[in-house]
């Protein structure tokens, strides 16, 4: 019971955590929402408050209470206004400013307005108030201008109890007699808890069903590009394998030839015979990375990645004496990838920091989230360091201070990370080791639309 009450519990949070649209997305709808809808409405409505207030008789005839109400939510109402025009200027200019301030903006505003409500409920009836109507809107509003779940709860249950509180107040104080039943306040209460529920449930499903088309797309446009991508690079193996294998093939009938008769070359046929089969082996790496090309783009955590790429370079039966230490930040988006691409980004990066720190080394690999809806990986060891004549020169194919290696490692985590618009940083210098910095991002569309 406990265990099923716990993952209700953790569903919530879950819920509650991923109702939010990408903060590029939430701007352009606050801006759109509150400049172009609610400010025209809004101000037709302090428009017909002026002209109640100061050019109508609507307090008049009234008792003494009723005259101090007035009074009050007048002076209250001034201050409305004013703090209005100065946030209407605020959102004109709302694209010169940080989003979480308009937001924080917009939040106060939201609020500014239930309290006004809520004194021109308790002035006009309480319970039976037709500014009760104004309350549903206003849940509404909530819910569009302030998306994420925790500020749409907080003003939404604000809101209520600012109303049942406003009309308690009338009920308790009466400023006019009225004779509505018990039972129809609890309804209109019901009604409005009912009303935030039903905004903030749609709100919920919509934002998930965005999620599921942008995801969609985002799936379609990485599978074509990494095929098209496997397509061209199976097409260029394909030609440059025929010609090595016909010189290959020559080659060796000379060798043969010479072996036969002739005693010059046979040095230099050895060294070519090498360096076909070296390129053969070049060729053949390229083949099956465009083979992988042709895999699934995946939903991926990049937390789990990361151990299963240090899993894999410090497997346990090998007993490494490297340390190897994890910094991940919690709540990491998820990556649209293929797992072979991630897998050889992460896994080329350790064997070089293994290889280059040797048996005592020190690996320290940290995963953040970054600007513009991107996960940022850093990968730092304690080795010997790259001189600066060489850092810009590591990306570049076949380069490589190893003396067995094919310098085509790095290469590929260039070519990986930049086929899903990303990028790979170093920075190192000779006896302070190196940092490698892998940026991903995880909606591409977004960052085309900016």
């Amino acid at each position: 019971m406990k265990l099923q009450i716990g993952a209700n519990l953790q569903k919530l949070r879950e819920l509650l955590r991923d109702t939010a649209p990408a903060p590029e997305q939430m701007a352009t709808r606050l801006r759109s929402v509150e400049k172009d809808v609610i400010l025209p409405v809004k101000a037709v409505f302090i428009a017909i408050l002026l002209y109640h207030f100061y050019f109508s008789q609507w307090f008049e005839n009234m008792a003494l209470p009723r005259t101090i109400a007035q009074q009050v939510v007048e002076r209250f109402f001034l201050i409305y206004l004013l703090i209005n025009i100065i946030v209407a200027v605020l959102l004109f200019r709302s694209r010169r400013l940080p989003i979480i301030l308009v937001q924080r903006i917009i939040f106060f505003s939201n609020f500014l307005d239930a309290l006004l409500l809520a004194a021109l409920t308790f002035v006009t009836g309480g319970f039976g108030s037709p500014i009760y109507w104004i309350f549903l809107g206003l849940i509404v509003r909530n819910a569009v201008s302030s998306p994420r779940a925790v500020p749409q709860i907080i003003l939404n249950t604000s809101a209520i109890l600012l109303y049942v509180v406003a009309g308690i107040l009338d009920v308790y104080i009466p400023l006019e007699p009225h004779d509505q039943k018990p039972e129809s306040y609890v309804l209109q209460m019901i009604v409005l808890v009912l009303m935030a529920g039903c905004c903030y449930g749609l709100q919920v499903l919509f934002e998930k069903q965005r999620r599921v088309e942008e995801e969609a797309r985002e799936f379609s446009a990485r599978q074509e590009q990494l095929h098209s991508a496997g397509r061209l690079a199976a097409q260029i193996a394909h030609q440059i394998k025929n010609p090595l294998g016909i010189i290959n093939n020559a080659a060796y009938s000379l060798q043969r030839a010479l072996e036969q008769g002739k005693k010059t070359g046979l040095e230099q046929i050895e060294i070519i015979r090498e360096e076909v089969e070296r390129s053969d082996q070049i060729i053949t790496k390229l083949m099956g990375y465009a083979q992988l090309a042709e895999g699934k783009v995946e939903k991926l955590q990049i937390d789990e990645e990361l151990d299963r790429a240090i899993a894999e370079v410090f497997p346990s039966r090998a007993a490494y004496d490297t340390v190897v230490k994890t910094d991940y930040a919690g709540h990491l988006p998820t990556l649209l990838m293929q797992r072979g691409h991630l897998s050889e980004i992460l896994v080329n990066i350790l064997q070089n920091a293994r290889e280059a720190t040797g048996a005592q080394g020190k690996i320290i690999v940290s995963a953040k989230p970054g600007r513009d809806q991107s996960v940022v990986v850093t990968i730092t060891d304690n080795g010997p360091g790259i001189a600066k004549s060489q850092v810009s020169k590591i990306f570049e194919p076949y380069f490589s201070t190893k003396s067995k290696g094919t310098g085509l490692g790095l290469s590929i985590v260039k070519h990986n990370a930049e086929m899903y618009g990303g990028t790979v940083q170093v920075q190192s210098e000779l006896g302070k080791g190196a940092t490698f910095i892998i940026q991903l991002p995880t909606r591409t569309f977004m960052k085309l639309q900016k």
